[in-house]
């Protein structure tokens, strides 16, 4: 797959995920943040498991414990993320969820060369700072009050950041990325289920209500998106996919005026701005500069 394939296909899920915040936000109306999460989970594992078996079927060579370690990190941090963040839902705003949440756009590429001594492009330091400046600004130019939502939506954007870091990791050492993202569907949707019957107390009528945002946020946001994450994560490196993927925040607030009536301020034209110019120079700009490099030596030589 071409890299700017790769890249449209993890924009493609910025703006699943973004719209998704509405449908998290709308479904605590009726059921607990582990029960949304256990059943969105294990319904979005549920369709992505015929593919992600055929795709297991393909490979020949066995996944080694190594592999399954670090299936069970992703997992875990997947799981630990996704409550975090659903559970902040139910006290905050989506607009203030997608910006929050956005800041794992600079905990990836510390949190990358800390576990893996990666060291991204140069262009990273540019753009890391342009697009929260843009996030930050696409919510006002500041919170208005940090409630305890908004504090728990901080805390998972570190283990959306670990996320981020080793679904790219562990996509590209199995060659399996919808496998492995099915197993970690499964199992966080299993772990929050489990947790729900123990902590809240889900209920069919719960649910019931709820069924158009289980609906989008298992099919569109969890299924189709999370794999073509795991898919275009194997041609993008980290830091630069997290650039990508910060503009979910732009799609949260877009949605939050559109449906919940969440007014995107004018300063937040200027966010949505700069969260594009990032994306753009973070794609187009370290092409452009390996391609001059190979010129400039074909001159010299």
């Amino acid at each position: 797959m071409s890299r700017p394939v790769a890249a449209l296909l993890l924009l493609i899920c910025t703006m699943l995920w973004g719209f998704a915040f509405i449908a998290q936000k709308s479904a605590m109306d009726s059921m607990g943040p582990l029960t949304f999460a256990g059943v969105r989970y294990l319904l979005g594992g549920l369709l992505v498991l015929p593919l992600a078996l055929w795709e297991r079927r393909r490979r020949t060579a066995p996944l080694t414990g190594v592999h399954w370690g670090f299936i069970a990190g992703m997992s875990l941090v997947f799981f630990i993320g996704s409550w975090l963040q659903q559970a902040g839902l139910a006290t905050t705003t989506a607009t203030n969820g997608g910006f929050l949440t956005g800041l794992y756009v600079f905990f990836v590429p510390v949190l990358g060369f800390l576990l893996f001594r990666t060291r991204p492009h140069p262009i990273i330091f540019v753009c890391v700072p342009l697009a929260l400046v843009g996030i930050y600004y696409l919510n006002g130019g500041g919170l208005d009050s940090f409630t305890q939502g908004d504090g728990l939506i901080t805390v998972s954007a570190v283990f959306w950041a670990m996320h981020v870091i080793l679904l790219g990791h562990v996509a590209r050492a199995t060659g399996l990325p919808i496998f492995v993202s099915a197993v970690s569907f499964l199992v966080a949707g299993a772990a929050a289920l489990s947790l729900a019957f123990v902590i809240e107390t889900p209920s069919w009528e719960g649910i019931s209500a709820g069924w158009i945002e289980i609906a989008y946020a298992g099919i569109l946001s969890t299924a189709v998106a999370f794999t073509f994450q795991a898919i275009g994560q194997q041609y993008v490196p980290p830091a630069n996919a997290a650039i990508i993927l910060s503009a979910e925040s732009l799609f949260a607030a877009i949605g939050g005026a559109l449906i919940l009536g969440e007014r995107l301020p004018p300063i937040g034209y200027a966010g949505a701005t700069l969260i594009f110019v990032a994306i753009l120079a973070v794609e187009a700009l370290p092409p452009l500069w390996e391609r001059r490099r190979a010129h400039v030596a074909r001159t010299t030589n």
